[in-house]
């Protein structure tokens, strides 16, 4: 028992010296404890200072911007709390004089950083943007800031390492509590092992203590496998994820772009380069500077303030805007519709834009070129209406300056009057000719035609035409080239191409007739809305002369447009081949640029059947003494038809309209042929009149005349079977070689 005592008595006065070391210690760690929240104290108010200084160099960004008053209050909210929080971080770090000489130079930064804000704002208000853009330029806003921030840098440092210093004394300091703790435990323990029971109810309650932390820990790890399991899974899922949402990006017609607020091209897609040459990591001052932009007009400049991208940096939504974009390197200009969005992060300040540009430039090639076509149809209506009048009236006065020719045989001097009128009548019927065949209303004889063996005698008889300078030079189809077309129009067409491409060269050059079988398919046909997919046979004419701009091309087909002089053209000689070659079926094509030349292809119908020989011309035939019914509603186009009958032995009967003519034949007047204009007043044609007239009389014989004949006799550019029509205007021997063909029965 004493020797317990003494155990007991040793072991206490040991306790409590361990208890004093322990308090001491304890104190201690406190102490560091305190220094340590001190320390992080001080982080705290420096990265509070600089989010201050951020939040107000934004506002001031912000009113530069948007000019929006809310971001002044932003900013002199901010700006008044900068000071106050300097000095009190200031006086925090008295103990610190690197971290209060930082502070103190940090704090003339931070009032020359707010100065420049504080000059932007007002600036902004006084709407200087001259004054804005230079005090932009200078930068010393960011340069100042870049300074603050290193300063800030050095004593978040200086606070880390402070930091790491002091929590080392504590941990050290603790360890060497933990010991002194863990020694008065173990003398607890010893002093305690006189009481055995109570150890051993210790014991079993550590033990219970223990077996319950492990079966914590099995939980634990347990959880924390599961967790590994379900992060993988959806780290999977993301990159799952990530990659369609680059696929769909990437694989997007449309070119799309994310620009960040300073216009840095941040993010694009293979359309963006692909169709704009834009792609990751140019400017925005780089993007403009490839094209000029105008307005849907495409003659109108867009301002660079007013492009979708910087307004939607400004926050405005932009909608389908049309722009055309016209390339620096002479690449053909680009149609665009365009929409752009503002980007904004967490706190809804606007972080940058998304800007998606779709190409129309087909379709309004297609609108263009649909435009023209309906422009030329509606022209040649008009000219197809003029052109009637004028033959009546053409018919009257060529047949009498024929008449007054051979009768003026003795009067030389008055004779070359009447040969000039004669041949000025004669210009104007080929005028005619070229209107009605641009307003597709010239009466076609179409047959099968070889075009290589016609582009063989076409190409003869341009050798003395064009002149020596000219090189004609021809490459053939190896096989049949066969299409169904009017063969003099073919060659009055490919002489007009002929001449317009000599004027083209005044200096000499090449001029290539070319043929070939071709098929023009579905994709051509979209893209040249006017063209039936299917063969043609393709005729081109080539020269190496001037070459046309393009706003020269686009009017290359319009009645009475050209280049040439006055007095050197009428301009009718393309247009004409654009109406024959679309009264055939076929279609026309254009190529050309300046200093390279002309090249026309012609896509003509193909064949129907085997190529037919050309008929041997009719020669002129005398009069006879049958009776013929004349039905014209013009009097002196109808007065001069009967006197020329009259003079080649004919009997006539006369009617103005369909009615007329009509009571002729109920009275039962004997005629042997109705010779017809096919357009009259009254509401019944010259074919509707000569059915009527057949009802009657079914073997009744048939010539109609017109100087337009619209659809009444003409189908599809064709004659219709079993048809004779005199073209007006006509002469005294056209005349008698119809009306005797028309007696005999003879069919077109």
């Amino acid at each position: 028992m004493p020797s317990q005592r003494v155990v007991l008595g040793t072991g206490l006065a040991i306790l409590l010296v361990i208890s004093a070391a322990s308090i001491g210690l304890e104190v201690k760690s406190r102490s560091d404890a305190a220094w340590v929240d001190h320390t992080l104290g001080v982080l705290q108010k420096l990265s509070d200072l600089r989010l201050l200084i951020r939040s107000a160099e934004s506002a001031a960004r912000g009113f530069a911007l948007s000019n929006d008053p809310n971001f002044i209050r932003e900013y002199r909210e901010s700006s008044n709390q900068i000071e106050p929080a300097l000095a009190d971080l200031i006086e925090e770090t008295r103990d610190n004089p690197v971290q209060t000489q930082l502070l103190e130079s940090n704090r003339q930064l931070i009032a020359r950083r707010l100065a420049v804000s504080a000059e932007l704002a007002r600036l902004q208000a006084a709407g200087d943007s001259s004054g804005i853009a230079a005090l932009t330029a200078r930068a010393e806003g960011r340069s100042v800031m870049d300074t603050i921030g290193v300063n800030f840098d050095k004593l978040v440092a200086e606070e880390d390492k402070l930091l790491a210093i002091r929590t080392a004394d504590s941990r050290r300091t603790r360890i060497v509590l933990l010991g002194i703790d863990l020694a008065g435990a173990l003398l607890i323990l010893m002093l305690a092992a006189i009481l055995i029971q109570e150890v051993r109810r210790s014991s079993r309650k550590l033990e219970t203590s223990l077996d319950a932390s492990r079966a914590e820990n099995e939980s634990l790890e347990a959880a924390v496998a599961e967790r590994t399991e379900h992060l993988l899974a959806a780290h999977e899922e993301l990159r799952r994820s990530a990659s369609v949402m680059q696929s769909t990006f990437n694989s997007m017609a449309e070119a799309v772009l994310v620009i960040d607020t300073t216009g840095a091209v941040v993010l694009s897609n293979a359309a963006a380069e692909q169709m704009l040459r834009y792609r990751t990591g140019m400017t925005i001052e780089q993007v403009r500077s490839t094209s000029v932009a105008y307005h849907a007009d495409g003659t109108t400049p867009i301002l660079p303030n007013e492009l979708p991208a910087a307004r939607a940096l400004r926050g405005e939504h932009v909608d389908s805007k049309e722009v055309v974009a016209r390339p620096l390197r002479g690449a053909a200009p680009l149609h665009l519709v365009i929409s752009a969005r503002p980007l904004r992060d967490a706190s809804g300040a606007i972080s940058g834009a998304a800007v998606v540009y779709h190409n129309i430039s087909a379709a309004r090639e297609t609108e263009r070129l649909l435009q023209q076509a309906q422009k030329l149809d509606a022209i040649g209506k008009l000219t197809g209406g003029v052109a009637h009048d004028f033959n009546n009236m053409l018919t009257v006065i060529t047949g009498t300056t024929e008449t007054l020719v051979a009768a003026l045989a003795r009067q030389p001097e008055l004779q070359s009057v009447a040969k000039l009128i004669d041949d000025a009548a004669e210009r104007c019927s080929e005028l005619i000719q070229h209107l009605l065949a641009f307003a597709r209303r010239q009466p076609l004889q179409p047959r099968n035609v070889d075009i290589n063996g016609a582009v063989v005698d076409i190409a003869k008889l341009l050798r003395p035409t064009l002149g020596e300078q000219i090189e004609i030079e021809t490459i053939l189809e190896p096989e049949a080239t066969v299409s169904h077309i009017d063969a003099s129009q073919l060659a009055n067409s490919v002489l007009n191409m002929a001449i317009n491409a000599r004027d083209a060269m005044p200096r000499g050059g090449k001029l290539l007739l070319e043929t070939r079988n071709v098929v023009l398919d579905e994709a051509y046909a979209q893209t040249n809305v006017e063209v039936r997919p299917g063969p043609y046979v393709m005729l081109a004419v080539s020269d190496t002369g001037a070459g046309m701009p393009a706003d020269v091309r686009d009017k290359a087909f319009e009645p009475f447009f050209t280049t040439k002089e006055v007095g050197k053209g009428s301009g009718l000689g393309l247009s004409m081949v654009y109406g024959f070659v679309k009264q055939s079926g076929g279609h026309i094509k254009i190529y050309s640029e300046e200093g390279h030349g002309t090249t026309i292809r012609l896509y003509l119908p193909p064949a129907r059947g085997s190529a037919d020989t050309a008929k041997s011309a009719a020669t002129p035939v005398a009069g006879g003494n049958e009776t013929i019914l004349v039905v014209e509603d013009d009097s002196l186009v109808r007065n001069f038809v009967i006197a020329q009958l009259h003079a080649l032995g004919y009997k006539t009967l006369a009617a103005a309209d369909s009615r007329a003519a009509l009571a002729h034949v109920e009275n039962g007047e004997p005629f042997d042929l109705l010779f017809t204009d096919v357009i009259m007043p009254g509401g019944m044609t010259g074919r509707q009149l000569a059915d009527e007239v057949t009802k009657h009389r079914p073997d009744m014989k048939v010539l109609y005349t017109s100087g337009y004949t619209d659809n009444a006799i003409v189908h599809h550019g064709r004659l219709d079977e079993g048809v004779l029509l005199l073209t007006k205007p006509y002469r005294k021997a056209q005349l008698a070689q119809m009306v005797r063909r028309a007696l005999r029965g003879e069919t077109s």
